[in-house]
């Protein structure tokens, strides 16, 4: 199914049915065993590692939480470019995405207390090729923007409650 096709057999069960709009992902999260910071991940079937490099304690096996959520911002930023090219009818040949955050640990390991303990700043580099003009791509960034579930993350605050189970 192409995306186009995605997209309006999605807008069609949701004009049908505003509930089929409501989607909840999970992921399990747990600490691997005798690991000081190892976790495996799963979601939806799909499992995968993350560790801390050997400079905060980890083993260094697999990326850590905020390289995730820094992959999690570009790889969301190709896909939602890929849906509102089709969406607009904007030709897209290649998309990448290069994604830098800025973190200060003294605000994770709470050694002062004005630092916060996430990104300080996030810098996203978007390569776009194809046939279009520089005007229809500056339309399409300008949806992606707007659209881009993961970069809402970022931007907005998103309400968040945390239950401790014992």
């Amino acid at each position: 199914m192409s995306l186009s096709e995605v997209i309006d057999a999605t807008r069609d069960a949701v004009t049908e049915d505003v509930n089929q709009a409501a989607v909840t992902f999970r992921t399990t999260n747990a600490l691997v065993p005798g690991t000081p910071t190892q976790v495996s991940v799963e979601a939806r079937g799909h499992g995968f590692a993350v560790d801390e490099p050997a400079t905060l304690g980890g083993t260094d096996v697999a990326p850590n939480p905020v390289e995730y959520a820094l992959a999690a911002l570009g790889s969301c930023q190709v896909i939602t470019y890929q849906f509102w090219a089709a969406r607009l009818g904007i030709r897209l040949d290649g998309v990448s995405v290069t994604v830098e955050g800025d973190l200060d640990v003294r605000g994770f390991f709470g050694f002062a207390e004005h630092i916060r303990p996430g990104f300080t700043a996030i810098r996203v580099q978007v390569s776009l090729t194809g046939p279009e003009t520089r005007a229809r791509y500056e339309e399409l960034r300008w949806n992606v923007d707007r659209h881009c579930p993961v970069l809402d993350l970022f931007r907005a605050e998103t309400p968040t409650r945390t239950a401790l189970a014992l």
